[in-house]
């Protein structure tokens, strides 16, 4: 499709990354070989924007990405510190400074390079100031340590206020065709520039039922969740969809939504599955 490459800084990457978090969940891999395998495949098709977190696995995705795939090459690693998972289904944010550069010095080790291409705040943590979060990631960028920032589940003015003291170049946000809140979001950084990554772009299926999605995916020949990461990549040329998987023939379906073209009478019902508001 048109617009198949997006500039994350001055990185150019794919629109069609890969979300890792799936090959450990959060705990190490089951099967670490069919998880190594999984991420070869993704480099192999073409995807070179790869998104993890230190949370995920406690570090464990983090470190089988660097046994599948480093050397890295011109594949964009991207990771996020600030959110801790200290039982589970309980999440709480941590945006203390000396946890930050703490956790990203532990992301360098775990992934083994020496700067890190985008190091994206998890969470806000609300009992920080937001400044002294940004700050201590600043100083990375100083030190060599990260080369961009990122946010992510942030508003339009919380881009805003970061913008006022370091250079955004993502956010990334729950973002899909039945989950909309974000779409103010979206659309600010259509309008500058800036990459969007929607995380959980297809919704883990929910909408896959839909009439709608049925009847597109059957003239075209396309799966709901293909249908819906090629609406995604319609939405704005800043749009950089992250599915996720652990199946080869899952990530080889999601990878061949890239190659989609839909009509605007297609991309409008498709909107129509859950309008915003």
């Amino acid at each position: 499709m048109n617009n198949s490459r997006l500039k994350v800084g001055e990185l150019d990457v794919h629109r069609l990354g890969f979300g890792a978090m799936r090959l450990t969940g959060y705990r190490p891999a089951a099967d670490r070989s069919a998880a190594i395998r999984v991420a070869r495949r993704a480099v192999e098709l073409g995807v070179d924007f790869i998104d993890t977190a230190d949370a995920y696995g406690i570090g464990a995705n983090e470190e089988l990405l660097a046994e599948a795939l480093h050397p890295y090459g011109h594949v964009l690693i991207a990771t996020k510190v600030g959110h801790t998972r200290p039982s589970p289904g309980e999440w709480t944010p941590c945006g203390r400074p000396e946890y930050l550069r703490q956790a990203a010095d532990l992301c360098l080790r775990r992934l083994r390079v020496e700067r890190i291409d985008l190091l994206q705040l998890h969470r806000i943590d609300p009992a920080v100031p937001f400044p002294d979060q940004l700050g201590a990631l600043d100083r990375l960028v100083a030190e060599g340590k990260v080369r961009h920032i990122g946010l992510s589940e942030v508003t339009v003015e919380q881009v805003r206020e970061a913008r006022r003291s370091v250079d955004v170049v993502s956010v990334q946000n729950r973002y899909n065709l039945t989950d909309r809140r974000h779409e103010d979001v979206l659309d600010y950084c259509t309008a500058e520039g800036i990459a969007f990554i929607p995380w959980d772009p297809i919704a883990h299926g929910e909408h896959a039922g839909s009439q709608f999605l049925g009847t597109i995916g059957t003239e075209l020949g396309a799966t709901a969740a293909q249908l819906s990461l090629a609406w995604l990549l319609h939405r704005s040329p800043v749009v950089v969809p992250i599915p996720g998987t652990s199946s080869v023939r899952h990530l080889e379906e999601n990878v061949a939504a890239a190659e989609l073209e839909l009509t605007p009478e297609q991309l409008a019902r498709l909107a129509a599955v859950h309008p915003v508001g």
